[in-house]
């Protein structure tokens, strides 16, 4: 063995998988290490959420009547909105509550939603996408004109209506009233309206990949329908499907928090960004601090994951960002 310009003469050539080459190409990424730094720090915060309230010594339900002004007996005392070493972040107007503990476990409330209806959402739409571009005639035109159908009502304004009647529903069957209802009907409503783009997406890799010649050797060779789309084609969509998820969590963050704005979401107490929103509009001009916390919290969540979904995107696609 002897080297020549530097390379090692007669060493085995080692390869690189797709997978490995789109894993350094990731980590390669300054976008991609900083946004996914910034998901870290949040889903740290929305994890630890309840070692914080050992730590300042109270809850985010609990009120501090004392940090408000005696006079007008709303507003903080103190500059930007109370900040201090007991309220990091400040104290809710009206109610005294500490804003740091509302917005660590605001974070935990709308990334446990969101996540819960990506997911879900990801599930049915690969399952209908799957179905509808293998099987394809009736099967695909029936698939595919229920998305279209989805994918143009109003999302929000649907999910408002909707909201209250599946609430009665499950009330109707025993579910305890509150947030206990809530959540799982805002879960719902959000995959409700998620699926469809997944499944468009999923749907037209299947119609491309159900004709390769490993399909049709498969094919050849008695293997069943299940096994061609569970074992040969679902294995070959990761790429796309993870893309997908990546860009669409955020999604799910935004329209979390736009429902709870409007008053069909997470019910108070219960902390969540949108919730602290819709409870600093009285208050933006005496305490915009109060404001700003939970809207750039957001923006920036936001903003990282789709930041991360696009380096995602050209790592596993290079040919894309040209």
């Amino acid at each position: 063995m002897s080297k020549k310009a530097g390379l090692v003469i007669g060493a085995p050539i080692e390869g690189r998988s797709p997978t490995r080459m789109a894993w350094e190409r990731i980590k390669g990424d300054r976008t991609a290490k900083i946004s996914t730094f910034t998901i870290g720090v949040f889903v740290t915060l929305a994890l630890t959420a309840p070692i914080f309230t050992w730590i300042l010594h109270t809850s985010p339900d609990q009120f501090h009547p004392e940090t408000l002004d005696p006079v007008f007996g709303t507003n903080p005392i103190g500059k930007f909105g109370g900040i201090s070493s007991e309220h990091w972040f400040g104290v809710e107007p009206r109610t005294g509550r500490d804003v740091f503990l509302r917005f660590a476990y605001g974070a935990r409330t709308s990334l446990s939603i969101a996540l819960s209806a990506t997911a879900l959402a990801t599930v049915i739409g690969v399952l209908v996408g799957l179905i509808s571009g293998f099987y394809g005639k009736k099967i695909d035109l029936v698939l595919s004109r229920t998305m279209e159908i989805i994918l143009a009502f109003p999302s929000i304004l649907f999910a408002l209506a909707v909201t209250p009647v599946f609430e009665n529903v499950l009330e109707g069957w025993g579910v305890p009233t509150g947030n206990t209802t809530r959540i799982p009907v805002m879960i719902i409503v959000l995959s409700m309206f998620g699926w469809p783009y997944i499944a468009r997406i999923v749907r037209g890799q299947v119609i491309s990949i159900r004709e390769k010649e490993f399909v049709e050797a498969a094919r050849s060779i008695g293997a069943s329908r299940t096994h061609l789309v569970f074992r040969e084609i679902l294995p070959n969509l990761w790429a796309p499907i993870l893309v997908t998820v990546a860009l669409n969590i955020p999604t799910m963050i935004t329209a979390e928090a736009a429902l709870t704005f409007l008053g069909a979401g997470v019910i108070d107490p219960t902390s969540d960004w949108g919730a602290m929103l819709l409870a600093s509009v009285p208050f933006y001009s005496v305490d915009p601090t109060y404001t700003f916390i939970p809207g750039f919290g957001l923006f920036l969540l936001v903003l990282a994951f789709n930041l991360l979904g696009d380096s995602v995107r050209d790592a596993l696609d290079p040919r894309s960002s040209r």
